[in-house]
């Protein structure tokens, strides 16, 4: 049962994005104010995880070399090209990339996204998967109406994602604990609210910023915020 919560969780989105297909699409200007909006709360709601943490020292150190990292391994361009090269044989339209990378760390970065995973897999409760279930099935109607059907194919990264923390989740509190775990979870929560403004920002078409190629910066949180508690005792 320690999967259940992931497991409806990936269903609400691909329900969710189902939705979002079959609804009649919306006239330009009406998809376009819709988007803003997303975009607004996007960049509202990664301002509030960006704020979880009180390492700032940490949470740059984290992006500057994740982004160095992915940069160097290209990963934002081997993502648009896994997009093109689905939306070819799926005869979509453009923006299967953008779609998929939006929601797929929209629904994946976040504490209830961590912290669902790990209740789940230790004491089997998923009360807190639930609820984000719930929300990112709304939130996938809307990314579906906009973004398209790139949205939809966010339930497998969900799915491997908090599949494998609930999975592993006994070994990850054995190792870190207390505030230990609790830090790395600020850290990491605050990168990925950065990550998402950034996406926000693009949602808004007032930059292009390769968030992809920021993924790097996720688990170098976690381990910085384990250097970062060594240092006094060093």
């Amino acid at each position: 049962m320690a999967l259940l919560g992931t497991v409806v969780n990936a269903v609400a989105v691909v329900l969710g994005s189902l939705l979002g297909l079959i609804l009649p699409r919306l006239p330009e200007q009406m998809s376009k104010q819709v988007m803003q909006g997303v975009g607004l709360v996007v960049a509202v709601m990664g301002t509030g995880m960006a704020m979880r943490s009180e390492h700032i020292v940490v949470v740059l150190v984290s992006l500057v070399l994740g982004g160095i990292i992915g940069g160097w391994m290209g990963l934002d361009e081997r993502l648009e090209r896994l997009g093109k090269w689905v939306e070819e044989r799926m005869a979509q339209k453009s923006g299967f990339a953008s779609g998929f990378i939006t929601a797929t760390l929209v629904f994946c970065v976040g504490p209830m996204a961590v912290l669902g995973a790990l209740a789940g897999g230790l004491r089997g409760e998923h009360e807190l998967l639930f609820t984000k279930a719930m929300l990112d099935g709304f939130t996938a109607i809307v990314f579906t109406s906009t973004l398209g059907v790139g949205v939809l194919f966010s339930a497998v990264p969900i799915l491997l994602y908090q599949g494998a923390m609930a999975l592993s989740a006994e070994w990850i509190t054995r190792w870190f604990q207390g505030p230990l775990l609790d830090r790395m979870l600020e850290d990491l929560t605050a990168v990925g609210g950065i990550m998402i403004i950034a996406i926000g920002l693009n949602l808004l078409n007032l930059t292009r910023i390769r968030v992809a190629d920021w993924l790097p910066a996720l688990p170098l949180a976690a381990v910085a915020a384990i250097v970062y508690d060594a240092i006094p005792q060093l």
